[in-house]
């Protein structure tokens, strides 16, 4: 005769943290304090150091989140050691980033990944091909996309640090890898981003998709782009905005964008790319209509504009603005 064991609460957990891909889960934040530290791993290869207010050498990640960061973001690229390629080292490859999701998850952060598509950089002023896919054609192209995002989604569940939400491409209000889906093939751009969906849903269907464009204070250009890819079947959860005042406007056109998006779609809004006016943008983000606002993240604060370090890798006054942004929204 069978006998069976009685199903508790802790046999439960233990069976979900023994099976593959859910060790991943952790706490769910309603609200994001994040940063984009991409650079970390260059920077610690070359000795750079980061230090706490007490002038203590730690992880830079550790830091962020004592001062109520609670998200990380990471940019990957198909290949850089492509001869085009952002990194001869590999740095921001999947290599490098199942490392860094590792430290993520250990610290009990948020993960957001975000696809470039691309060998290098790609922003609203390039979006190279990646050079695997030069030669691809319209279908190949869009079997080329779903595999490369489910490889890497993978491979990242094979070691339990599945990222909470993946960006199908990054600034893409112009369009993505080029000249194929830029932004006057309407139909191409969005196949391709159905395409990186598919690959992220295939591995992860919990997993929230941001579309990403930098129109911060540009509330046509953002209409025009959402608009479109809405009404040709893009699903998506999140609207992803970058705000650099020297491109996208003042504040005030920043609160009147996000603020009509909140109103007009039903996605969520998050600042995902800023670095000034960290009190003025977290204020924005915090009160947009129907607690729409998810988020923001500081791009690079290691080394970037206003850094949150200083070129010694100490703590600088624009760090203490966190804690107080964190307090302010409950952010936990």
């Amino acid at each position: 005769m069978k006998r069976y064991l009685p199903i508790t609460a802790l046999t439960v957990c233990i069976i979900l943290f023994s099976l593959p891909g859910k060790a991943q889960s952790t706490i769910k934040h309603d609200k994001i304090l994040g940063a984009d530290i991409s650079w970390l791993p260059q920077f610690e290869d070359q000795g750079k150091k980061f230090y706490d207010d007490d002038s203590t050498a730690k992880d830079a990640i550790t830091i962020l989140k004592e001062h109520g960061f609670n998200y990380i973001r990471l940019r990957i690229f198909n290949n850089p050691r492509a001869d085009s390629g952002y990194s001869k080292k590999g740095y921001c490859d999947l290599d490098q980033t199942l490392k860094m999701a590792k430290r993520i998850k250990a610290a009990g952060l948020g993960f957001l990944l975000d696809f470039h598509y691309s060998d290098n950089w790609a922003d609203p002023g390039k979006q190279h091909m990646p050079s695997a896919w030069k030669n691809a054609d319209y279908a190949q192209l869009q079997d080329s996309v779903t595999a490369f995002t489910e490889k890497v989604l993978k491979a990242l569940k094979q070691q339990n640090t599945l990222p909470d939400m993946v960006q199908v491409g990054n600034e893409i209000n112009h369009g993505m890898m080029w000249p194929v889906a830029n932004i006057k093939h309407l139909d191409t751009l969005a196949a391709m981003l159905r395409a990186g969906v598919k690959g992220v849903k295939a591995v992860d269907k919990h997993a929230e998709i941001m579309l990403h464009i930098a129109c911060g204070g540009q509330n046509k250009e953002s209409r025009f782009f959402l608009d479109n890819m809405i009404s040709r079947k893009v699903k998506f959860d999140i609207i992803g905005e970058s705000y650099y005042p020297e491109w996208h406007g003042t504040p005030a056109e920043l609160k009147a964008n996000l603020t009509d998006l909140a109103t007009r779609y039903k996605q969520d809004v998050i600042v995902v790319e800023y670095t000034k006016y960290k009190n003025e943008v977290n204020d924005i983000e915090f009160n947009l209509p129907d607690n729409k606002g998810k988020g923001t993240f500081i791009w690079e604060p290691l080394n970037y504009q206003e850094a949150v370090f200083d070129r010694t890798g100490h703590e600088n006054d624009f760090m203490k603005v966190y804690p107080k942004i964190a307090e302010k929204y409950q952010i936990k």
